[in-house]
């Protein structure tokens, strides 16, 4: 791969760094172009633009796309984008763009594409973008979008210049219904207008995981590819854009299609990663043209490094015995996420099961020998095959490592008669393509695959990892909470698989999606390392009463990490955890006596007690944090693949569920962590074959009796990165004593400091205690 200049056609440019900044109303492209040169001097080379291209009017994340046209104008349009481009490039940076190819803004009034669908009905030029199910509804689209039922609301309705509106809604009239009366009107459309609960058993169209307010675009019909990618690619074609994050592609009917269309469009001009969730050891396909993921892989790494696992045993017995049947039936993580698979499939998902089952019963009766299925049969079939995928979704191929023989006679199990059971083969074979290849056939695969992944998202990511908290900061996406450490030979064995694999992947510590920032998540993780002490705390607040003990774990637990006492942004995260729970409320079904004691209890507790100062226990692991912090950043910046940092995080920063951690960017003061930051990141851009595709990666061993607390590795032979491991543990082991770490032959200095000069050799160990003398870490460059 080469570094050539912006809009190369037959070249591109592999970022050394990249700076993920949430473009906003209140940060648009002009505040960003202001922010290029402070960004420039940190020493990244590309800024990672949320998406860019018009959204619902007053939208902060822009995920909710309505126009694939232009560029949003709330954010200054393209003659802004194009400026902050130019800008960009006077000063040595390009711009990679978070591109929405699954998913849509369902809002008629702000959608022109779902608007002339909803006017003109299936025979509509734009009804081939959505998966709607036009036989489901009986012909017409469920928009389940009123505040309550239609007899409660339909007196507020008007209707005026072919339009009909409802409390700033507004709906398209099918040509020649204007002027029936109402009722009459309302049936006559091809859309039929229902109470907002029926989306979860009545839709009948494809939407983004649980969220109606999101309708799934059909980016593998490839008229639907052009039309919604003309800007995109113009945008490369003219070096603006020089790279892709490719958001959800596990949402795609065919995501190794769609990216396969995607590289020939833009020519190879871009790097492109896509945000995939890996789910343990599992790996991104390889025939992917793809240049890796957004990171999550990296960074449950990078996490599990610094959490100690003996310490993380004993402080889920812990939660146990402090949370008891309070959290999940006595909590135990394989079985709280299996709960909450089910949970989901059949409360949440049930109209996209639902979906599933149509498509094999049409499938069945056209098929004399998969004839006399009961429908009840193939929907248990699909519920059970789907709760028993262990991992997003199967792909075009490998899909029978996905759905095994042994997920099959588990779903089996779940039929009294035997016979009956005969239907699960029937939905794995169409699952894996094994059973025709009609377009139902095809349907059913992708529409499986498609609901395997929001089930898993919505089961793991946004249920069980509110429920099963022993150690929060195990609770990220892509996390294993019942296995949050990784050993450092793991960590040095995935570091080896994405040298060779994946060497211009993508790393992250902190995202617009991540629950918890990667500092906050570090103070947690000290905790595996005190269980006990953590448990001391807990008492020392023990007079503050909670509605519940599982809700004062996961509060105060939060509040730890945090630092500091903040009822106003805490507050708003502790709300959501238990929402998304559903153990005592939802937000669907909230339960308004015990979300108002669960304000109480932040305001009076962790919303105002300083926890990490209130006692000399809690105040002793400051540094240790600090080691935390320090560890995973230069880990993170320093290992194989391309580093991402999140607005703000060259300082400690630490910030909550979004929509706490989207504020607008700003520039704040420097602290012990930009130092690190900043130097490794001007490292990798003066000297990007230290750590490019052909750099390497190269595990050091130290040698006494500390050495597992030190994780160290070189970069080309050129670049050296030590840090510590579990600090409190070191400190109570007696800390490093004649522990030491041989460095390659050659000259070494602290980069961290332009001063210090260590000489390498084999006859010449540096000791870790002059090493780590002044800080945790250390940045050696050999001259």
């Amino acid at each position: 791969m080469t570094s050539s200049s912006p809009g190369s056609s037959s070249e591109r440019t592999l970022p050394t760094a990249t700076y993920r900044l949430q473009i906003q109303p209140e940060f648009p492209f002009a505040a960003a172009e202001r922010a290029v040169p402070h960004l420039a001097a940190l020493g990244i080379s590309h800024l990672h633009l949320s998406p860019v291209l018009e959204a619902v009017p007053g939208s902060t994340h822009g995920y909710d796309v309505t126009d694939h046209r232009s560029v949003r104008a709330e954010l200054g349009g393209e003659a802004g984008l194009r400026a902050l481009a130019a800008t960009a490039r006077a000063h040595g940076l390009g711009l990679v763009v978070d591109l929405v190819p699954n998913h849509m803004a369902a809002s008629p009034r702000h959608n022109p594409a779902l608007r002339e669908v909803l006017r003109e009905g299936p025979d509509s030029p734009y009804a081939r973008w959505f998966d709607i199910d036009w036989a489901a509804g009986g012909g017409r689209m469920l928009l389940p979008v009123l505040p309550g039922r239609l007899s409660e609301v339909r007196d507020r309705m008007r209707v005026a210049d072919g339009v009909l509106t409802l409390d700033g809604q507004e709906f398209p009239l099918r040509a020649g219904t204007e002027r029936l009366p109402l009722d009459e009107l309302l049936d006559a459309q091809w859309y039929r207008l229902a109470w907002w609960r029926l989306a979860r058993t009545e839709l009948n169209y494809r939407r983004f995981f649980t969220i109606s307010d999101l309708i799934g675009v059909r980016v593998e019909d490839p008229e639907v590819f052009e039309a919604t990618h003309g800007k995109i690619l113009e945008l490369v074609r003219d070096g603006v854009v020089e790279g892709l994050r490719i958001d959800h592609p596990d949402g795609l009917a065919d995501p190794e299609g769609y990216l396969e269309r995607l590289a020939e469009a833009t020519g190879g001009r871009c790097w492109t990663v896509v945000e995939k969730i890996l789910t343990g050891t599992e790996t991104l396909p390889a025939s992917w043209p793809v240049d890796g993921t957004t990171g999550y892989d990296a960074l449950r790494y990078v996490d599990g490094l610094f959490t100690d696992p003996v310490g993380a045993d004993e402080l889920a017995d812990v939660y146990r015995e402090f949370a008891g049947r309070a959290g999940d039936r006595g909590g135990y993580w394989e079985a709280t996420a299996r709960r909450a698979a089910y949970k989901v499939v059949t409360h949440e998902l049930a109209a996209e099961t639902a979906a599933l089952t149509r498509i094999a019963e049409r499938i069945c009766a056209a098929d004399p020998g998969l004839r006399d299925h009961a429908p009840w049969a193939l929907r248990t079939a699909v519920r059970e095959l789907l709760v028993r995928v262990p991992v997003y979704r199967p792909y075009r191929t490998g899909g029978e490592h996905v759905l095994t023989p042994e997920a099959a006679r588990g779903a089996k199990a779940a039929f009294a008669v035997p016979e009956e059971a005969a239907a699960v083969d029937v939905v794995r074979d169409l699952a894996l393509g094994l059973r025709g290849d009609g377009p139902q056939h095809r349907a059913f695969r992708a529409r499986f695959a498609q609901t395997a992944s929001a089930l898993r998202a919505k089961s793991v990511e946004d249920t069980a990892f509110y429920r099963y908290t022993p150690l929060l900061s195990a609770n990220e996406v892509g996390g294993e909470p019942g296995r949050p450490a990784v050993t450092p030979e793991e960590f040095h064995a995935f570091c080896a698989r994405l040298a060779r694999d994946w060497p211009g992947t993508g790393t992250v510590l902190t995202t617009h999606d991540t629950k918890r920032s990667a500092d906050l998540r570090a103070g947690i993780a000290v905790l595996s390392q005190c269980p006990r002490r953590w448990a001391e705390l807990l008492e020392e607040v023990a007079g503050v009463p909670a509605p519940d003990p599982h809700l004062a774990w996961t509060a105060w637990q939060t509040a730890f990490g945090f630092g500091t006492p903040d009822a106003a942004r805490l507050g708003p995260a502790v709300l959501k955890s238990v929402r998304e729970a559903g153990l005592h409320t939802s937000w669907t079904e909230p339960d308004a006596d015990y979300e108002r004691a669960v304000a109480e209890f932040v305001a009076a507790g962790p919303g105002r007690i300083p926890l990490r100062s209130a006692s000399e226990a809690a105040f002793a692991l400051e540094p240790h944090i600090r080691s935390q912090v320090l560890g995973a950043a230069l880990v993170q910046l320093t290992m194989p693949g391309v580093p991402e940092l999140y607005q703000n995080t060259e300082r400690e920063y630490r910030a909550l569920v979004d929509p706490d951690n989207r504020a607008p960017f700003a520039i704040g003061p420097d602290d012990d962590k930009t130092a690190v930051v900043r130097a490794a990141l001007r490292l990798r851009r003066a000297y990007p074959e230290f750590f490019g595709p052909l750099s390497g990666y190269a595990p050091l061993a130290a040698t006494g009796p500390a050495a597992p607390h030190c994780l160290a590795f070189t970069r080309a032979d050129r670049v050296l990165t030590a840090v510590t491991r579990l600090s409190l543990r070191l400190a109570e082991e007696g800390g490093w004593q004649d522990t030491a770490l041989r460095l390659p032959e050659g000259r070494w200095t602290d980069l961290l400091d332009g001063i210090r000069e260590f000489t390498g050799g084999p006859d010449t160990p540096v000791k870790l205690a002059e090493l780590f003398d002044t800080r945790p870490v250390a940045l050696l460059v050999r001259a």
